[in-house]
């Protein structure tokens, strides 16, 4: 495993760190009506826009579609910086992350030269329709439908969990469109015009008040056959692909999150009296805050190691698992230690424009992971893969 970055790596670093050092304080400077909250769509879109229209973008596509063209170790580090200053991410990671590379590798000339532009501007907005009422960590179920009626499919069914799907310009879609066919086969993958007659919306609100996630339904929506991706029939492998891309640096600026709010939570602890005491000198908090760190330590190196691994051309294996299994966790564990420390205060509630928008921010982030075991695969779903893949235990 490769620990650390080479000389060349760090230099590259420096000139990273100078841009973003300069540029997004101006850029939170001139916000209207002062500092952003972290989490709103309209702030991140901006920022994004900012960061693409900067150039920084496409940074591992080829140069011939307009990328940069990086060996993951500077994606990584871009990644690494961008969320050391605290910058947000984007609402459109899911084009830039998994769609494009998709693309790339599996769409035609024409599909590349339509779509890949629009994500490397940001002008277009995409999301994801897989998960399905009765397909969510199991996909293979899905149940929704593409029926090819001459130039054209025929769609219908019904997504659910898309995230951003009410501010996206399209979709791409698994959908079934050979109903004989084995579980895993009979799939196509097509991109959907999100304006197109018969796609409604519907928002899902959720626990800290938001709707970043919606529910999707097709309704007899027609989707011309040059927007299937690949083989009529052959989606799956696309989808396996898909999931597959940015391995090397998808946990990077989690685990760099995980490792500032760590900080802030010790700092936290630090100035809440607890008997007169600060909560920091309670041994019981500061084995919880030493147990953490080190939960810290470990992600940062398995971040190492799925980059290590992405960089020699070694398949996405059962070490993802692992690593979102141990992410997702020990994230739900940091919050919870600080609903501890807020004592009282958690009960602000996530608005923050309340009394005490310090407290109202660690509500809200708590609130958040409460989903963290389930999306992506749920920790079931995760310890299922690792005793079957890594264990070799028989399935249940």
């Amino acid at each position: 495993m490769q620990v650390g970055y080479s000389a060349q790596d760090e230099a590259f670093r420096l000139t990273l760190r100078d841009w973003f050092e300069t540029h997004y304080p101006r850029f939170v400077a001139a916000w209207p009506g002062g500092a952003p909250d972290a989490n709103e769509l309209t702030w991140r879109r901006a920022w994004e826009d900012h960061v693409c229209q900067a150039g920084w973008s496409g940074l591992g596509w080829p140069e011939a579609h307009g990328g940069k063209a990086w060996p993951l170790t500077r994606q990584a580090i871009f990644h690494e910086e961008q969320a050391r200053i605290g910058a947000p991410l984007g609402v459109n990671i899911i084009g830039h992350g998994i769609l494009a590379p998709t693309l790339i590798h599996f769409a035609s000339e024409a599909q590349k030269a339509r779509y890949l532009p629009g994500i490397l501007s940001n002008r277009e907005i995409w999301c994801q329709g897989y998960s399905e009422p009765g397909a969510g960590s199991d996909l293979a179920a899905l149940s929704t439908r593409a029926e090819r009626r001459g130039d054209h499919y025929v769609l219908n069914g019904h997504k659910v969990w898309t995230s951003f799907a009410h501010i996206a310009d399209h979709c791409f879609v698994l959908a079934r469109t050979d109903a004989a066919a084995a579980r895993h086969k009979g799939i196509s993958f097509l991109l959907v015009d999100m304006r197109s007659p018969g796609v409604r919306v519907e928002p899902i609100r959720q626990i800290t008040g938001e709707s970043d996630f919606n529910e999707v339904f097709f309704e007899d929506v027609k989707v011309p056959l040059d927007a299937l991706v690949g083989e009529e029939n052959g989606g799956w492998r696309l989808a396996m692909a898909a999931a597959s891309f940015e391995r090397g640096t998808y946990f990077i600026p989690r685990q760099v999150r995980f490792t500032q709010e760590l900080g802030a939570l010790t700092r936290l602890a630090a100035g809440v009296q607890r008997g007169g005491r600060p909560a920091l000198d309670c041994p019981h908090l500061r084995r919880d805050l030493a147990r953490l760190a080190v939960d810290s330590h470990v992600l940062k190196l398995k971040s190492y190691r799925a980059l290590t691994h992405a960089m020699r051309g070694g398949p996405p294996g059962p070490e993802g698992s692992s690593t979102k299994l141990h992410w997702s966790e020990s994230h739900q564990k940091l919050l919870a230690t600080a609903m501890e420390v807020l004592g009282e205060r958690a009960l602000a509630g996530p608005e923050p424009t309340g009394a005490d928008p310090q407290a109202a921010a660690w509500v809200r982030d708590f609130l958040w992971t409460r989903a963290e075991t389930i999306l992506a695969g749920t920790s079931e779903v995760q310890r299922n893969i690792l005793a079957e893949q890594m264990l070799g235990l028989p399935k249940n």
